[in-house]
C-alpha cells in the first residue's frame, strides 16, 4: 500500500493514507497525508476474536475521513473491510489491493493456503472439485457474517462469496507466473508485485568466492527462529557464504557462528538479494517476490498462513524448491540448499525470466493506471 500510494503521488495525485501510527513517518516522507486508523487486531486469535461491532466502529471512524476529503477512489487492502464499507456508504468507487496471490479458487484448484499444487491428472482435478464442494459451507458462513455486519451499517447484502473484494476493481499484486491458469473476472487484474521496504544501508557480505546464500526469515512468524537457527547450524562450513538476518527478533538461545556465516540485525533485501545465489525464506509473499524480482531462486520453508500456498506456487513455477516445515532441521536445510545450488542454472534461469518481466511491468504503475481509470480520469488506460 505504501508503494502504491507513493506511485500515485508521483503521478500527481493527492493521497490520504489511513493506517496505524507506526507507519506515519514513512507515509509523510512519501508525500501523503497521514490519517490515524482505528487500531484493532487484524489477525483474530482464540483469546481476542475480531467482533463485527469492531468493524462497524472502525467503519464509522474511517467514514468521517472519507466524507471530509471526498476522494475520487477509496483503495483498501484485502484485510481491512472498514474503508471498503466507508467508501460504499459515501457513494465513492472502491478498489481492493490484494498484496499476494489471488485467494479465490477455481473448481479444480486445491483449497487456498494448504500448500497443495495444481493437480496433474483428471482424477486429481475431480478430487479437488469434491473438496471444494465440501468447503462451500465455510464460504457461505463468511458471507453471512459479512452481511450481518453490512446490515448494521445500513448496507444491502452481497450475494457473491468473497464479498470483501471489490467487484469493480481488484488489484492482485503478484507475478502472473505464480497464478494458475484460470478464467479471470473482468474486474480482477494481476498487476505484478507492488514492493516497498524501509530505507537501510548496505551490510557487508562474508568474504570469499563461494555462492552467497541469503537467509531471510519472516518478521511475523516462527517466533523461535527455528529456520534461522537451522540455517546457521546446517550451513556452517558448507561450501557457501551465508548472510543471515534476525529481522530484529533476537535468537532465543545463543548460536555459534562459523567463519562462513554473517548474522546481522536488519538488511535491505533490495540491496542484498541481487548478489545472492539463493534466498532461503519462509515464503512470505513480500520476501518471495522480492527475490524473484531480483532474479534469484528461492528455497521456501513455509511456516503458516499463506506461506504454504506461496511455496506451492514457487515450486509449480520452477523458480525454486520447498522444504516442508515438518521436515525442517539443520541437516534437511543443508541438503535442500545443496539441491537448489546443484540445479541453480535451471532455477536461476526461471527466476531471471520473472525478473525480466518485473523490469518491464511495474506493478505499482499498472495499479495506479487502473485506479485512475476507475476514477474516470481523462486518458486513463
Amino acid at each position: 500500500m505504501l508503494a502504491l500510494g507513493e506511485r500515485l503521488v508521483q503521478r500527481g495525485h493527492s493521497v490520504t493514507y489511513e493506517t496505524w501510527s507506526r507507519w506515519q513517518e514513512h507515509v509523510t516522507a512519501a508525500g501523503m497525508e497521514f490519517l490515524a486508523a482505528p487500531e484493532y487486531p487484524v489477525f483474530p486469535t482464540l483469546g481476542r476474536v475480531l467482533k463485527p461491532y469492531e468493524v462497524v466502529q472502525a467503519t464509522a471512524v474511517t467514514r468521517r475521513g472519507v466524507a471530509e476529503r471526498r476522494p475520487d477512489v477509496v483503495v483498501h487492502d484485502i484485510l481491512t473491510l472498514a474503508p471498503a464499507m466507508a467508501g460504499e456508504l459515501e457513494g465513492i468507487p472502491v478498489a481492493t489491493l490484494v498484496p499476494h496471490i489471488y485467494p479465490v479458487g477455481a473448481p479444480e484448484f486445491p483449497p487456498y493456503a494448504i500448500g497443495a499444487r495444481l493437480p496433474r491428472t483428471v482424477a486429481g482435478a475431480e478430487f479437488w472439485r469434491a473438496v471444494g464442494r465440501a468447503t462451500l459451507g465455510g464460504l457461505r458462513q463468511g458471507r453471512r457474517e459479512l452481511n450481518e455486519t453490512r446490515a448494521q451499517l445500513g448496507l444491502p447484502p452481497v450475494q457473491r462469496l468473497h464479498g470483501g473484494l471489490s467487484d469493480r476493481l481488484c488489484l492482485v499484486a503478484t507475478f502472473p507466473q505464480l497464478e494458475y491458469p484460470r478464467h479471470w473476472p473482468d474486474s480482477v487484474h494481476v498487476v505484478g508485485p507492488v514492493m516497498w521496504e524501509p530505507p537501510f544501508r548496505d551490510v557487508p557480505e562474508p568474504a570469499g568466492d563461494e555462492p552467497l546464500v541469503l537467509v531471510a526469515p519472516s518478521t511475523a512468524q516462527d517466533p523461535q527462529q527455528r529456520m534461522l537457527r537451522s540455517a546457521i547450524t546446517g550451513l556452517a562450513r558448507a561450501p557457501v557464504r551465508v548472510l543471515a538476518t534476525t529481522n530484529r527478533r533476537p535468537l532465543p538461545v545463543p548460536v555459534r557462528l562459523a567463519p562462513n556465516v554473517s548474522l546481522v540485525n536488519w538488511i535491505s533485501y533490495s540491496r542484498s538479494m541481487p548478489g545472492a545465489s539463493l534466498v532461503v525464506c519462509h515464503a512470505g509473499h513480500g520476501t518471495l517476490v522480492r527475490a524473484l524480482a531480483s532474479g534469484i531462486p528461492v528455497l521456501a520453508v513455509p511456516h503458516s498462513g499463506d506461506m504454504g500456498e506461496n511455496a506451492a506456487r514457487l515450486d509449480w513455477s520452477g523458480a525454486g524448491v520447498r522444504l516442508p516445515w515438518r521436515l525442517l532441521s539443520a541437516t534437511t536445510l543443508r541438503l535442500a540448499v545443496a539441491r537448489a545450488l546443484d540445479d541453480r542454472e535451471s532455477f536461476a534461469a526461471r527466476a531471471q525470466e520473472l525478473a525480466a518481466w518485473a523490469a518491464a511491468n511495474d506493478g505499482a504503475t499498472r495499479a495506479a493506471e487502473l485506479i485512475e481509470r476507475l476514477a474516470g480520469f481523462p486518458g486513463a488506460s
